[in-house]
């Protein structure tokens, strides 16, 4: 009986290749998805070092901060890996509670990321003329080492980092505005799962939804894992 629902719902239709029809679909959208994110990394790279004007990566990142986030959406991978195979052996309370998990890891990456845009929008030169030391700036603080004159204690200014900054600007918000945006397509997926688990549209006879989700999921992550040593590690410190 299982068996003929799984069936029908098209847990076992096959193609030539072995995978059932969703799935391979699935892998075919997430090469496309690879293509799509490789192309928005090698424009990055491209245009990385090339902008006239700051701020430039090393003034606005954050690496402990993105660590954070980073290890965060990490350990929803292993949240996501502990929800299926509960799914699997019909444990659905377990599966529920690493579902949500996910979901909510995947919410705090989210948060991670709007904060950091916004810190970003509002990025401000400071620099302590009383105790001025050049060589500690960076060179987009150093073009306003020369306010420090006439006994200015302090210089403070606002030169936020927007899509229309500069090149950097572009690129980077383009990049990581893309993932976010995949992840909270995630999530909003994982919630759907958790919802009809509740309502018994979530078995473990029926679990390829929850097998694409993942695969989904794991997508993502390792996608971050390629953005955060390209544009984070790479852009603060560019001899690794």
């Amino acid at each position: 009986m299982a068996q003929a629902a799984a069936t029908q719902h098209g847990e076992h239709e096959e193609t030539t290749t072995g995978l059932n029809h969703r799935k391979l679909l699935m892998w075919a959208f997430l090469g496309s998805d690879c293509m799509f994110f490789g192309s928005l990394i090698a424009t990055y790279v491209v245009y990385q070092g090339k902008s006239k004007v700051g701020p430039f990566p090393e003034d606005v990142f954050s690496i402990p901060v993105t660590s954070v986030s980073t290890f965060v959406l990490l350990m929803s991978s292993m949240s996501m890996v502990l929800a299926y195979a509960a799914l699997t052996r019909g444990k659905m309370k377990a599966f529920r509670i690493w579902i949500l998990s996910t979901a909510i890891m995947g919410m705090t990456f989210i948060g991670f990321q709007v904060f950091e845009f916004r810190d970003f929008a509002n990025y401000e030169v400071h620099i302590d003329c009383a105790h001025l030391d050049v060589e500690k700036l960076t060179e987009f603080e150093k073009t306003f080492a020369d306010q420090c004159a006439d006994g200015v204690e302090e210089f403070e200014e606002q030169h936020g980092l927007t899509p229309r900054t500069n090149l950097f600007g572009t690129t980077f918000f383009t990049l990581t505005g893309f993932h976010g945006a995949h992840v909270t397509l995630g999530v909003i997926w994982l919630l759907s799962i958790a919802f009809h688990s509740f309502r018994g549209g979530v078995r473990p006879e029926t679990n390829l939804d929850v097998d694409l989700a993942a695969l989904y999921w794991h997508f993502v992550d390792v996608v971050w894992i390629v953005i955060f040593t390209v544009v984070y590690l790479f852009g603060v410190f560019p001899g690794i």
